[in-house]
């Protein structure tokens, strides 16, 4: 077995504060299932697989029994197997059976389409596995619907170009016998409802041909895996969870590393960047196969220039070192891979794209330059080294709120995840969308019900705007138009705000808003920062949805004056706890953005306004909110209290970022002296997508863990009174981080 690559942490200058080894492990076997067809057998061993690992023979017998099933299982750890198996079992008992499987991304599928073929080349069966999606040539795409045997796509595939065309898929519905949903963890909040949706109208199709496919669900370790599959795939049968892992596992030896401040009152840290490269330049020039994970494809370029150029006056630079990112050629992808594989090359820097199931061979370092996002992303990423050997993975935080709450908690990595995938397929936008697409598909009987909704008056709503009618007990789609298409199952509304990057020698988009906090950021002379880069927003055209900004390099930022109140149109829950109770609801939010200021970094000195001229937001959604007691405001000050209930505000939302396994961007915070709906001090987390996805009521359940999370993140920041990575944007206001405090540890009880 190779060893652990060797890294000392006392060189580094900055805090670790996890350096932990997690052992070796012996594989665990088992013969393989006695009702195992021999040439598939045969094809096994061709493959140097005589025995199966114990989650692999669970999966098998689950599969076979005709039960839905989730495994969760590492990176790693032989997942694909655990659906092929059956999958191509089924299909030498029953040649004419079918298969579908889900990717979340077009070059997971492509990947998994080489393991399957490889395996399937070895059977007498000619078995046709291949993928359609938008890249799959004309000419191929009906020997696809004709004749294959296993189909490989993806979620938005299905939901725009197969299943609005049913009638050319016959024999594939009308013989589905599996259904494969890979990376179930990624299937959460608003694209894990979308996809729900996708999956109630797959089901409606195959019973209309007679089919009744079971589904087999692979996913990378959440807190609720057979919560979220059941959910997803609306099974009341019950889905089996098969989460104990056989396969082995080379020594791996885990560091958190948090750089040194460089500003104390600010929170600024050193150039997570720049101490990745510190870190993985070294081993690169040793030969040491190497994966750099960064957040974005600016910082890979960047990245991939320090690397390339730490190995000067090497000829070969280039091409020991390569870049990996969306927007890649497949023809360079394919090769980039290739040569990890062989050795020939040393590193590769790359965003989230490497991040899920693709073979790159056995890496032995993994540096991880800013969170993820996510703790099963995280591991995700941490797995791509020591798939079958020794290896060393370090996490560089930046001085984001959430790295900077990951960095000092490395517990959570260690114990069970506290992730949850939650999603909420009946929210209204996004059940009406899929109602009208699943009408155009195939007409609804009177009473018919969309998984477990009962759609109803929607349609006759539909009926009233004329796209629906009803005649002789069924209702029908009335319209030329084509309605999947007006649905992106990955953003929330069509009228998002678009985000141009003129200076480019062809405008490139580079980014998505949602227009309630687009007012703010993408107002005209706004400076919008991302990935450490600084635009100029030259142009909103509100409109059209469309922001137009240039990079510029400036030492100052801008704030915009936002008067935003909270209206509650329902409590669902509440429950008054002394000093902050807990309530979650629907509410109306409304926002106005007046004028902005220019404010310097470091000094924080004023150095210009401007208006912001932009009609009034409204957004109805869910949301949760606590309410603090009147003893705990009147012994603070009202500058001091509004200062600590915008550092509440912050903080949670940071917390519940990390709990609801979102964006922060998924949620909004707000903390308000008086509250219209309360009229007493209250901090409200909101989802920023129309009518939720169920993350208020999961917030209203963790009170006590969110209000604790928040407490540790600003008590443990080592930042003299605030920063941005704990109480957020200072305020200027003296005593503004112990008055948050003050506030938080008011509930802070053992949980």
């Amino acid at each position: 077995m190779v060893t652990v690559p060797a890294f000392d942490p006392l060189q580094l200058p900055g805090d670790v504060t996890l350096d932990h080894v997690i052992p070796a492990r012996s594989a665990d076997t088992t013969p393989l299932p006695a009702d195992l067809r021999p040439e598939l057998a045969a094809a096994l061993a061709s493959r140097g697989v005589d025995r199966l690992y114990t989650h692999q023979a669970d999966a098998y017998r689950h599969v076979r029994a005709g039960r839905h099933l989730v495994v969760v299982t590492p990176t790693a750890s032989g997942k694909t197997l655990c659906y092929n198996l059956p999958v191509l079992q089924g299909l030498l008992e029953r040649p004419d059976s079918r298969a579908l499987y889900l990717f979340p991304t077009k070059a997971l599928a492509q990947d998994q389409r080489a393991e399957l073929a490889a395996l399937a080349g070895h059977l007498p069966l000619d078995i046709k596995a291949d993928v359609y999606d938008g890249d799959t040539p004309p000419g191929q795409r009906t020997a696809i619907r004709e004749g294959g045997h296993i189909v490989l796509t993806n979620p938005d595939m299905l939901h725009t170009g197969v299943l609005p065309h049913h009638t050319r898929w016959r024999k594939l519905f009308s013989s589905l016998e599996h259904v494969v949903v890979d990376e179930l963890h990624t299937y959460r909040g608003l694209f894990g409802s979308q996809v729900a949706n996708v999956l109630r109208r797959l089901k409606r199709v195959c019973e209309f041909y007679g089919s009744r496919p079971r589904f087999v669900c692979a996913s990378a370790t959440i807190a609720n895996p057979r919560e979220l599959a059941e959910r997803l795939l609306e099974e009341e049968e019950g889905v089996a969870v098969v989460d104990r892992s056989g396969a082995p596992r080379g020594e791996r030896r885990l560091v958190f590393y948090n750089p040194p401040l460089v500003d104390r009152r600010l929170g600024i840290r050193r150039s997570s960047l720049l101490e990745g490269k510190r870190i993985a330049a070294p081993w690169i020039k040793q030969g040491v196969q190497t994966i750099v994970f960064c957040r974005s494809r600016l910082q890979v370029e960047v990245m991939l220039s320090y690397l390339q150029e730490s190995l000067l006056p090497r000829l070969d630079s280039r091409r020991r070192v390569r870049g990996y990112r969306s927007g890649y050629l497949p023809l360079r992808r394919r090769e980039i891979e290739a040569g990890l594989r062989t050795g020939e090359v040393w590193g590769v820097v790359s965003t989230n794209a490497l991040e899920l199931g693709i073979d790159i061979g056995s890496l032995q370092a993994a540096v991880i330059v800013g969170y993820p996002g996510t703790i099963a992303s995280t591991w995700q990423q941490l797995g791509r080294a020591g798939r079958r050997s020794g290896s060393v993975a370090i996490y560089v935080a930046s001085s984001s709120p959430l790295d900077q709450f990951i960095v000092r908690h490395p517990e959570y990595f260690l114990g069970a995840s506290p992730e949850e995938g939650l999603i909420d397929p009946d929210n209204l936008l996004v059940l009406a969308g899929h109602l009208q697409a699943g009408l155009f598909e195939l007409p609804f009987l009177d009473g018919e019900r969309f998984g477990r909704s009962e759609v109803s008056p929607l349609l006759e709503l539909f009926a009233e705007d004329g796209v629906a009618s009803h005649s002789g007990g069924r209702w029908f789609w009335s319209q030329d138009a084509f309605p999947a298409e007006g649905i992106s199952l990955r953003r929330g509304a069509a009228d998002n705000v678009v985000i141009v990057d003129t200076a480019k020698p062809r405008p490139e988009v580079i980014g998505e808003m949602d227009q309630f906090t687009a007012q703010v950021m993408l107002h005209e002379e706004a400076i919008y920062l991302q990935d450490g880069a600084q635009y100029h927003v030259d142009r909103l055209d509100w409109r059209e949805k469309k922001a137009y900004v240039r990079p510029v390099d400036v030492d100052y930022y801008t704030d915009a004056l936002l008067g935003v109140s909270v209206h509650v149109l329902d409590t669902f829950e509440q429950e008054q706890v002394p000093g902050l109770d807990r309530s979650h609801g629907e509410v109306k939010l409304t926002s106005l953005a007046t004028m902005f200021k220019k404010i310097r970094f470091h000094t924080h000195e004023n150095v210009g306004a401007g208006p912001i001229n932009l009609p009034q937001q409204t957004l109805h959604t869910t949301a949760y909110w606590t309410t603090l007691d009147p003893p705990l405001w009147e012994a603070l000050g009202r500058e001091r209290l509004e200062a600590g209930l915008q550092g509440m505000a912050h903080a949670m939302r940071t917390v519940a970022a990390l709990h609801l396994m979102c964006d922060p961007r998924d949620l909004g915070a707000l903390g308000e002296v008086r509250s219209v709906a309360t009229q007493r001090p209250t901090v409200t987390v909101y989802e920023v997508y129309p009518g939720g996805v169920g993350y208020a009521r999961r917030l209203y359940e963790l009170h006590r863990e969110l209000l604790n999370g928040a407490a540790d993140l600003v008590r443990e920041c080592q930042c003299a009174d605030g920063c941005p990575s704990c109480i957020g944007p200072l305020s200027g206001v003296e005593g503004a981080k112990s008055s948050c405090l003050r506030l938080l540890s008011v509930n802070a009880l053992p949980v």
